[in-house]
């Protein structure tokens, strides 16, 4: 098994508002291998964006990582300066964001925009930048790209912006992507389209990519591993096919569960719906107890050591745990 080009080990990451401090993350651990397509799943406000934030050195002065690490090639991003770690965003690792509008500087066209990214790390004429840039737009799917170059972002649809962030992300060849959420607000046929761009261009550069999506759906045609977050923690970890025909974490069967299939009738189970209830960030054990029909006493005290199922499954669950030989 190949060494993990990321690996993100035991991550606490710590919020700070007028009153107190809260560990909105807590021991994430996950990893991503080279050339593979990692998924991150997990319904909204399960911590999937700021773990990608935090990837990226991106966090609002509020937030803080209190303890782990997050190694890239074997080196520790959390323990670079902030001058090192400007060179290795774009060259190293890049991460296409949800609203490519607000991702994009609203005040320089999309051609200027690839360019500076080409000469904030490649050594290269502005004349050669302006003209990979166009190379490259017209790679990520742009028709007459030369006229589109010249365009501001906010005379640009949807998804062509989105095409426009992905060109930039990958001027430099990244050894890393991460695609956080990539067809927010796109209509469906313009999603598919984007999904298999971004999957023509990682199979091309030999980048890996960290997906993060709320989209079993999408997982399940485009990833070959998933972690499944809830809560800012990890629940189950595993190969894609294993994860869908053996979950193992009650909340990855809800998750599941939740789906609707053509196959199925249209009313959903109600003994499989995930019951409501506000996210308990102080519970020191598993904070899905407070939604889990299957809680233990032992959720509300302690974290659960992982168990491994198979050789790449794991699971963070005391149930699993407590049927063990």
């Amino acid at each position: 098994m190949a060494e993990p080009l990321l690996r993100v080990q035991s991550l606490r990451l710590d919020i700070a508002d007028h009153e107190r401090s809260r560990s909105i993350l807590l021991d994430v651990n996950f990893d991503v291998r080279p050339n593979e397509v990692m998924g991150l799943v997990g319904e909204s406000g399960s911590g999937k964006t700021l773990t990608a934030l935090t990837i990226m050195r991106l966090l609002p002065p509020a937030a803080s990582v209190s303890e782990g690490r997050i190694e890239l090639g074997g080196r520790d991003l959390l323990r670079l300066t902030e001058s090192e770690m400007r060179q290795v965003r774009g060259s190293k690792v890049a991460m296409i964001f949800q609203n490519p509008r607000a991702a994009l500087n609203p005040l320089m066209r999309a051609g200027d925009q690839v360019a500076r990214a080409l000469l904030l790390h490649r050594e290269l004429s502005r004349a050669e930048a302006r003209r990979q840039a166009v190379e490259l737009l017209r790679h990520a799917g742009i028709s007459d790209a030369e006229s589109r170059a010249r365009a501001y972002p906010h005379q640009l649809s949807g998804g062509m912006a989105q095409r426009v962030l992905i060109a930039m992300m990958l001027a430099c060849r990244p050894d890393l992507l991460i695609a956080d959420e990539p067809t927010t607000g796109l209509d469906v046929t313009i999603q598919a389209q984007i999904f298999e761009l971004i999957k023509k261009l990682q199979a091309e550069t030999g980048a890996s990519l960290l997906l993060i999506t709320h989209d079993l759906g999408v997982v399940s045609e485009v990833c070959q591993r998933v972690a499944v977050m809830y809560a800012g923690q990890i629940m189950e970890q595993a190969p894609v096919a294993e994860l869908f025909h053996h979950p193992s974490h009650p909340y990855t069967e809800r998750l599941l569960g939740s789906i609707l299939r053509v196959d199925q009738a249209a009313e959903l189970d109600p003994s499989r719906a995930i019951a409501f209830a506000s996210i308990d960030y102080d519970n020191p054990g598993c904070r899905f107890a407070n939604r889990c029909p299957y809680v233990l006493e032992a959720c509300w005290v302690r974290r659960p050591v992982p168990r491994r199922l198979a050789e790449d499954h794991i699971v963070y669950c005391h149930l699993r745990n407590e049927g063990a030989s």
